[in-house]
């Protein structure tokens, strides 16, 4: 999902409200326009702005409506129609929620007039907002603004349709890069370097085999793979179906945080971790002032790890290893001696299997280090890292480059989302689970993602960090 997608979607959530406002005010005054007096004097004593805060109020409850029937959805391929009919279907609900308050609370409102105006404005102005966004959406698209970037394999009449779709319809938002008439292997440098957003898989004469080796690949590359739906059947139950110049395509999804859920869990996160960041500062404080005290500057530990697709960036946690001891480019050449030294101790205390290590008994390790490592308050300073945005509360365990490059080709799925400074398979085993076990946790966790899954895993962790753990 493209952040321009999004950005228009959360563009549509005021819109949507001040259009609820101002179909208020058109209702108010066309009731004391000099016409409708004239018809039926008012015999109410409203006053405007009493009314509008009875409007707004009444259109926060309409927008939940226009939510819960995905008005609000942020799939790019759903036809505007469908949208203008939910906006219609939406409005009656939210007109028989209004007309139901008014009998259970017995209000004394003798103006029917007011409230179907109302009613007949918010369902127009609604429209024009949503044709607003529509228009600006379009307008980027043409300008090559939000494109998403993709190559189309396959051949015969439903390819060569798919095709002209895509590249006759800017509006439909996508660029054509290159077609294809089959996959293999010889293509993925070619493929890597156009920078690709998604592959689209059109050939009924395609093998399963062929098929999925493009999946394999986009997994691997974290590009959406999209195919016809005539051509085999699904690969997952998560996935979106469309219709693209006539043909059923289908969009597997790794992981149901998408868009509004992508919101709500980065919402999550800068709440949670400034919270967070504000109650354990005095901890932070005193554990920075003692390993200064203890062996010098620095304090803080850089830790280049792996990110969400792919991505790299620095850890930060509190230093709990003699510098001499401490890897990274952080250190210099002392770094790089560092982590010879690091392999000869893996080969020799090395305590799990796997392309993940864990060295037991680690030397390297200072005495308030263990200490710190013991009850996670190295990893404290990880909470800035969710500020920054390179890192979640919740989500899989974040591993070092060449870590991942052992096991990156069978488990692609683990980068969907950025990783967590707590997540499933910490708090099921932590440092005592195999390399396979943690990563069947974190794929469940990405294949079932949800909100109420991240405040469990949240509220379960401190429990977990209080039980009695090895300092490696």
């Amino acid at each position: 999902m493209k952040r321009s997608e999004i950005l228009l979607v959360l563009i549509q959530v005021p819109i949507d409200f001040l259009m609820l406002v101002l179909a208020g005010f058109s209702a108010y005054f066309l009731r004391f326009s000099a016409w409708a007096v004239a018809i039926k004097p008012v015999t109410f004593g409203l006053h405007l702005g009493d009314f509008i805060n009875i409007v707004m109020i009444f259109a926060l409850v309409w927008m939940f409506v226009f939510a819960l029937l995905g008005l609000y959805s942020v799939d790019p391929n759903r036809r505007f129609a469908k949208d203008l009919m939910k906006v219609i279907f939406a409005c009656f609900i939210g007109l028989s929620i209004t007309a139901l308050y008014i009998v259970i609370s017995g209000t004394l409102f003798d103006s029917r007039f007011l409230i179907i105006s109302s009613w007949a404005f918010a369902m127009l102005y609604v429209m024009i907002g949503r044709f607003f966004i529509r228009g600006i959406k379009s307008l980027l698209y043409r300008l090559g603004f939000g494109l998403r970037r993709v190559v189309v394999i396959g051949s015969g009449e439903i390819f060569e349709s798919v095709v002209s779709s895509l590249e006759n319809n800017p509006r439909l938002g996508y660029k054509v890069l290159k077609t294809y008439e089959n996959f293999s292997k010889k293509i993925d440098k070619e493929l890597l370097q156009l920078n690709l957003n998604e592959i689209i898989f059109v050939n009924p004469r395609a093998n399963e085999k062929e098929s999925l080796q493009a999946k394999q690949f986009c997994d691997l590359h974290h590009i959406v793979f999209k195919y016809s739906a005539d051509m085999f059947a699904t690969y997952s139950s998560n996935v979106n179906i469309y219709t693209l110049a006539g043909v059923p395509i289908v969009e597997l999804k790794k992981t149901p945080l998408d868009g509004w859920g992508r919101i709500a869990k980065r919402i999550f996160d800068i709440v949670m971790s400034l919270l967070i960041i504000i109650l354990i500062s005095p901890i932070m404080l005193l554990t920075a002032l003692i390993i200064l005290l203890e062996t010098g500057r620095p304090v803080i530990y850089k830790n280049e790890r792996v990110g969400i697709r792919g991505s790299k960036f620095f850890t930060l946690k509190f230093r709990s290893m003699y510098q001499k001891d401490s890897t990274g480019s952080q250190f210099g050449n002392s770094g790089q001696e560092a982590e010879q030294k690091e392999k000869e101790l893996i080969l020799k205390n090395g305590s799990k299997q796997g392309p993940i290590y864990k060295i037991e008994n680690d030397p390297r390790v200072t005495r308030f280090g263990r200490f710190i490592r013991r009850a996670s308050i190295d990893e404290l300073p990880q909470f800035f890292n969710v500020l920054m945005g390179n890192m979640s509360i919740v989500g899989p365990r974040p591993h070092q480059p060449r870590e991942v490059e052992k096991y990156a080709g069978d488990y692609p799925d683990v980068f969907v989302l950025k990783p967590g400074i707590t997540g499933l398979s910490q708090i099921s085993g932590r440092s005592d689970l195999s390399f396979e076990e943690e990563m069947k946790l974190d794929i469940f966790y990405t294949e079932n993602w949800s909100l109420y899954l991240d405040f469990i895993i949240f509220i379960k962790t401190p429990f977990i960090l209080f039980r009695k753990r090895k300092a490696l």
